[in-house]
């Protein structure tokens, strides 16, 4: 039997000699993609041909069950029992991924199929999130045949195909299957680093809510030169209604969508010291949104309003007239120190106050609860001081990383503690095209979770 360093090490090995790379572009040909009609099949493919033959040779007993809500895609489940008395560690990914967007990729690169750079493995799901449960799913095997076949603990696993959809029907189905899912944590991999040479650990997300403002003037268009000047036009009304939410530099001004008794100091704490820097993508803009708040404090422990989309008329084929009606769809990215309940009553209160009882707002509700496990608890302590010991400095943990995951789901259900380690980075294109997996922090990855991995065969939860 090896000992922690050598298994890290093999690990490592099967890492740089291209081995994972290959095992990756086999999961990323299979084009499992949830978003684009067409592609049943992908997604059930990807779990009974990527996953459930590999790890049934690590002695998981597999099952893929269709999803709760017809026209959405299966979940796998898996379980690896060596002794009821161990801890039970579960794991979690998603297999869908967005839509390919094959003709916009860049010359030379395809969603389907991985192309590797000096730096990065392009191809859709490389990041998001193929790379990184098969990063976590390696790590395992390699514990599992360093121990001769025994982890010391058990394991359990579930792998969605819906999560780029809103993981439509896994609270229903977590629900129905709490009792042969218990376990003691949940460990496991998406979203991105908080930079990415900084290796992170995440106790949850923030929450996702949404909401149409809506305002219908006419039942047509009217002439723009015998009507403009003395007809309302709703796209102008729109944009100041919008600006009666938050104002130039993004401050909201629907004060009660913020966290009631103001940011928790746990959650300052976790974030001091923490700088965001800018990325080839996107710029931090440091006057944007909340005054007196760093970057961090702004996207890891803040609420944060965006408009998604916004049209009056026909901007693609515009005429000479004042548009009937005007639309945004609007979203509001939230932590657990803010009550979602609330959203829609405070925001209607908001625009009647502030001139605007004409706008209507629909289709009001969240789309991802945020979660929330305390930086504090033994599990995310285990976790943390395992990945330090392997990668030789500081992890930064974060309370909850700026986007959203189903990880309520396992809260409310289950009743773990979660630890999301991500092995990603922001601007790794998960949601357009070009999208890649940074090789050094995948590396990083891979090796921490061997470590974890070896470190639960000899935990005892105190």
């Amino acid at each position: 039997m090896q000992d922690r360093a050598s298994t890290i090490a093999a690990a490592l090995d099967f890492f740089d000699d291209g081995r994972f790379r290959d095992r990756l572009a086999d999961l990323v040909a299979i084009r499992s993609t949830s978003q684009d009609p067409g592609h049943d099949a992908d997604v059930w493919k990807y779990l009974q041909d990527g996953i459930a033959p590999w790890i049934e040779r690590m002695g998981f007993t597999v099952h893929i069950h269709p999803n709760p809500r017809d026209g959405f895609g299966p979940i796998l489940t898996a379980e690896r029992i060596e002794d009821p008395t161990r801890p039970t560690i579960l794991t979690y990914g998603h297999g869908d991924t967005v839509r390919g967007l094959e003709d916009q990729w860049d010359e030379g690169l395809t969603p389907w199929t991985l192309v590797e750079q000096p730096d990065r493995w392009y191809g859709r799901g490389t990041a998001d999130n193929k790379g990184q449960h098969a990063l976590n799913l390696t790590a395992l095997e390699h514990v599992l045949a360093a121990r001769d076949g025994k982890l010391g603990f058990n394991v359990k696993l579930v792998i969605e195909t819906c999560e780029e959809r809103g993981s439509i029907g896994l609270r229903e189905f977590i629900a129905e299957h709490a009792g042969s899912l218990k376990a003691d944590a949940l460990i496991a991999s998406d979203g991105p680093r908080v930079a990415p040479d900084i290796p992170t650990l995440s106790t949850g997300t923030r929450g996702t809510f949404h909401f149409d403002l809506v305002l219908d003037v006419r039942p047509g268009g009217v002439h723009s030169g015998n009507w403009g000047g003395m007809t309302t036009d709703p796209a102008i009304v729109m944009a100041h209604a919008i600006g009666a939410i938050a104002d130039r530099n993004g401050k909201i001004l629907v004060r009660d969508w913020l966290p009631a008794n103001g940011m928790p100091a746990a959650v300052r704490g976790a974030l001091a010291g923490l700088e965001l820097q800018s990325e080839a993508s996107a710029t931090i803009d440091p006057t944007w949104g909340e005054p007196g708040f760093t970057a961090a404090e702004k996207v890891f422990g803040w609420t944060s309003f965006i408009v998604l989309a916004m049209v009056s008329g026909r901007p693609e084929n515009p005429v000479n007239a004042v548009a009937p009606n005007a639309r945004a769809h609007c979203q509001i990215r939230y932590t657990v120190d803010s009550d979602p309940a609330k959203f829609e009553a405070a925001l209607r209160a908001h625009l009647d106050a502030t001139g605007f009882p004409e706008i209507r707002i629909e289709n009001a509700g969240i789309r991802m609860p945020a979660s929330r496990t305390s930086p504090d608890d033994p599990w995310v302590r285990f976790t943390l001081a395992s990945m330090e010991q392997t990668l030789g400095r500081r992890v930064q943990v974060i309370p909850n990383s700026g986007g959203g995951l189903p990880g309520d789901v396992f809260v409310d259900h289950l009743h773990v503690p979660l630890i999301w380690i991500p092995h990603s980075y922001n601007g790794c294109k998960q949601h357009g095209p070009n999208e890649h997996f940074l090789i050094k922090p995948a590396r990083e990855g891979i090796a921490a979770f061997t470590g974890i991995w070896w470190d639960l065969g000899e935990y005892t939860p105190g």
